[in-house]
């Protein structure tokens, strides 16, 4: 199979910038009527990576995170990752959900709630985009949460689902608050065969 990452220039990624930067528009929609208070998000920096790579934008395989993961259904299956470094997990928690986490006793049942929901909300929206853009079926299951190396996540993942296919895509998610950024990172692992259903579908040729 080509591997789409040589079809991507120009205008071509341009659609997938399109499909993240809707789908951050509506997810700090969706946040700000969940927290009830505004929610800005930086424009996101969407890129495309091999899968290989996933764990080393967040820091190294070894680097903890908090992950929640879904599985992806429909005519394009996949896995879906919102990453997250424990330290803007802290600041999320406080900034944005006025939650003071205690390192002592390691992360609540509320706090685990919140930050589920959270990349529920950008996995759904950035999923919904992605399903307007391509008018293609597709589903999030429901999320997990967990907290480990970002490694041990990804290999879990490959576990749970088999062989996920060769590439990534990045949305490079930032929260403003209160001029400080939060960073989280969303990735979209389509399964081998979905990713030339996915380009097929927003007209760009895997040939």
């Amino acid at each position: 199979m080509t591997n789409p990452l040589s079809n991507l220039e120009g205008f071509k990624l341009d659609v997938l910038k399109e499909v993240g930067n809707i789908g951050a528009g509506h997810a700090a929609t969706a946040l700000s009527l969940l927290l009830d208070k505004p929610v800005d998000m930086n424009v996101p920096t969407v890129s495309l990576i091999p899968f290989e790579q996933v764990a080393d934008k967040v820091g190294g395989p070894e680097e903890v995170v908090i992950a929640v993961f879904l599985r992806v259904e429909g005519e394009a299956p996949g896995n879906m990752f919102f990453l997250i470094r424990e330290d803007s997990a802290r600041k999320m928690l406080k900034n944005l959900l006025s939650l003071e986490h205690r390192e002592d006793f390691g992360y609540t049942e509320m706090e685990f709630s919140a930050l589920s929901e959270i990349g529920n909300i950008l996995a759904g929206s950035y999923l919904s985009s992605l399903a307007d853009f391509t008018q293609l079926p597709m589903s999030p299951t429901v999320p997990s949460i967990a907290v480990d190396m970002a490694g041990a996540i990804l290999s879990y993942g490959l576990m749970q689902y088999g062989e996920m296919g060769d590439s990534a895509l990045l949305i490079d998610t930032k929260f403003l608050e209160d001029h400080e950024s939060l960073e989280g990172f969303f990735f979209l692992i389509p399964d081998p065969e979905s990713f030339d259903k996915i380009f097929s579908a927003l007209g760009v040729p895997t040939e």
